[in-house]
């Protein structure tokens, strides 16, 4: 009897050792491919950053350490195109929460056509990004763009302004055109959030004489709480790492005051082609963006918590 047992025992572990190895072999493809893709090209750029790579000095690539993440700590553009990152993130973040959560309102409100609304709200994020910087560069165009001519018909101003002719100036006309495109995304976030809100709440506060407006900050902001903390995460990484829409729209310029972190890292790597110096620009941003993932993952770590309980 004792014998069989073993023997059922030991059939029993052969077949769940056959299982691992075969649930092994079908993940593979997805490691190896996840490998190449994500995990390769950061440990590169890593070894890369540690090299002195110039195009100016091809075939010797001496070795310099951490040289390049002083060198950026030591470049006073760094903290310059730091600097507009920082205002492109915070400030297009802000408008895009604070016009979603708005949006998200009106359209959770009993509205007719509801679902024509909600098809015109998703449109600018369905464009692709180089087709909406185009489409806002011909806007701002000072010689025929329709910003002027609408200011010139309504009787504003008849004197052309070059928008994208004033470092600040157009750093702020890249932002509203981004906010334009990105606001859409924070509608459905808030929206979902919104209708996740049960009514008898709002009637509950209702008879307890609280108003629209208290009710919106003492019942509804809270209850958003989980959508905002996640949408905030997702918008401030995307913010960060801006490079597109700038690419289109002013080029970096003018006199760089629209460069970004992301552009400055591109200038050094492919247009100035120092490739060690780019890649510790890029590094650096691959950490940023990182610490950003991980506060994301942990806010949602924390709402499915307190789901559960």
């Amino acid at each position: 009897m004792s014998s069989t047992l073993r023997a059922g025992r030991r059939l029993r572990v052969r077949g769940g050792q056959h299982e691992g190895r075969f649930a092994l072999l079908l993940l593979l493809p997805a490691a190896v491919v996840v490998f190449g893709v994500v995990l390769w090209p950061v440990v590169r750029t890593l070894v890369v950053s540690l090299y002195d790579v110039d195009s100016a000095m091809p075939g010797s690539y001496p070795f310099v350490g951490l040289d390049n993440y002083v060198r950026v700590f030591q470049d006073d553009r760094f903290y310059s195109v730091l600097g507009h990152t920082m205002y492109f993130t915070l400030v297009s973040t802000f408008l895009e929460l604070a016009l979603g959560i708005a949006v998200a309102l009106l359209l959770n409100a009993p509205l007719k056509a509801r679902w024509l609304w909600r098809s015109i709200v998703v449109l600018p994020w369905a464009l692709p990004t180089i087709v909406n910087g185009a489409l806002w560069r011909w806007i701002y165009n000072g010689q025929y763009g329709a910003l002027n001519g609408l200011l010139d018909t309504l009787g504003i101003s008849e004197t052309p302004t070059q928008w994208l002719g004033e470092p600040f100036l157009a750093l702020n006309m890249v932002i509203i055109a981004d906010v334009w495109k990105n606001t859409s995304i924070v509608v459905f976030f808030i929206l979902a959030g919104l209708q996740t809100i049960p009514s008898d709440l709002y009637e509950a506060a209702r008879v307890d004489g609280a108003g629209p407006w208290r009710a919106f900050w003492r019942l509804t902001i809270p209850m958003l709480a989980p959508s905002i903390a996640v949408v905030l995460i997702l918008r401030t990484i995307e913010a960060f790492k801006v490079f597109d829409i700038i690419y289109v729209m002013t080029g970096g310029g003018p006199a760089s005051g629209t460069q970004t972190i992301a552009f400055y890292t591109y200038l050094q790597a492919f247009s100035n082609q120092l490739f060690g110096y780019g890649a510790a620009l890029a590094y650096l941003i691959v950490l940023a963006v990182f610490a950003l993932a991980m506060a994301y993952l942990r806010i949602l770590r924390q709402n499915e918590l307190a789901g559960v309980e």
